[in-house]
């Protein structure tokens, strides 16, 4: 080994060992086949905290200050580790590989039609049976106060082409901002979407429909009755048009003839353009007066009000009801691949995915 490789080596263990001490690390649970499940810790100077499980790279919780300065967890979820292994809605998860709906289970690449499981009624959803958000990925230091998580998924899982191998790393920042960066290549073409599927509630209170939505939109995936787009993208107007803030309460029961009776829907950004970080979100509390805003990568961002949790017993003796927390999923459109003039979502091997989410957590008085 020469002196250069030497240094480069040191700096490295350095890094890592100085990564390190900024996260608590911890064993968190086993599963069923006695597979370790572990947790970290992110913290800032500001006292926001992060907490991710290797199982489902899942983001388990998520503390920021209200406007007097007190804490508390803004992500639905479980206190103790055995619901985490278990059936729930998706808190918190890497879904993958292909996050939201593809019709019917199947889609076509290069000639050669590929069936997935339909785990949604007749569709298949954030991933099949057994997505990325019930695979344990492999955890490593990635810079200060980050995470960097990775999981290869062989070829043919879930019906999948390809030897897919993904890293998601989650780096929490003293501007409060929770960076979410997604990376992924293949040795065969694919499909590919992924996000975090995040349930947030700002005020920890019954539901969210007093919570103020804007979203940088103007248009939205057109859907039918199994929540498949139609391939039409219409103006995002009435009960669908959030271009300037306004309760989510307001129009949703203009829904309520919808699958779910709620918000579940993709909306096109406006500004979008490959590779360029643009503002999706911008969401309020005005009773606690925290804020989330949102910007991405990504060419839609999922809208979800939480229409299917009911009676779900949750984090300090909380029971989840319908609208008791919503989703800001950055994503590619649902069903992509069925739709070419949708934004492509196939990856081919010598292509490296790229993706970058930014939560930014803050405070209004």
């Amino acid at each position: 080994m020469n002196i250069a490789t030497s240094f480069c080596a040191v700096a490295a263990l350095t890094l890592a060992a100085s990564a390190a001490d900024t996260m608590k690390r911890e064993n968190f649970t086993r599963t069923p086949d006695d597979r370790a499940v572990e947790r970290f810790t992110l913290a800032n100077k500001n006292g926001v905290t992060a907490r991710i499980i290797t199982y489902g790279a899942t983001l388990t919780e998520l503390h920021a200050p209200d406007r007097n300065g007190k804490f508390a967890d803004i992500t639905l979820g479980f206190d103790t580790a055995e619901p985490w292994l278990g059936s729930h809605p998706y808190f918190g998860v890497i879904a993958g590989r292909y996050a939201n709906r593809i019709a019917g289970g199947k889609f076509t690449l290069d000639g050669k039609t590929y069936t997935l499981a339909t785990n949604n009624g007749p569709n298949h959803l954030h991933g099949g049976i057994t997505g990325f958000d019930k695979r344990i990925w492999t955890p490593e230091p990635a810079g200060p106060n980050a995470l960097r998580l990775s999981y290869a998924s062989p070829a043919g899982e879930e019906g999948y082409p390809g030897t897919l191998t993904t890293s998601v790393t989650y780096t929490l920042t003293d501007d409060n901002e929770l960076r979410i960066e997604y990376r992924a290549s293949t040795d065969a073409p694919t499909v590919l979407n992924l996000t975090n599927h995040a349930y947030w509630n700002l005020g920890g209170g019954a539901d969210i429909l007093g919570h103020e939505l804007l979203l940088h939109a103007s248009r939205f995936t057109e859907v039918d009755a199994t929540s498949i787009p139609t391939g039409k993208l219409p103006a995002a107007a009435g009960a669908m048009d959030f271009s300037k803030p306004k309760a989510i309460g307001k129009d949703i029961a203009a829904l309520k003839d919808t699958p779910g009776g709620g918000y579940d829907h993709n909306w096109v950004l406006d500004g979008w353009a490959p590779g360029k970080l643009v503002p999706a979100a911008e969401l309020h509390d005005p009773a606690s007066g925290r804020t989330l805003s949102v910007s991405t990568t990504e060419p839609g961002i999922q809208f979800y009000t939480g229409n299917y949790l009911k009676a779900l017993p949750g984090r300090g003796g909380k029971t989840y009801e319908k609208h008791g927390g919503l989703c800001l999923e950055t994503q590619h459109f649902p069903d992509s691949p069925n739709h070419p003039h949708f934004p492509g979502t196939v990856l081919r091997p010598g292509t490296d995915f790229r993706s970058t989410t930014v939560y930014r957590f803050g405070v209004r008085k």
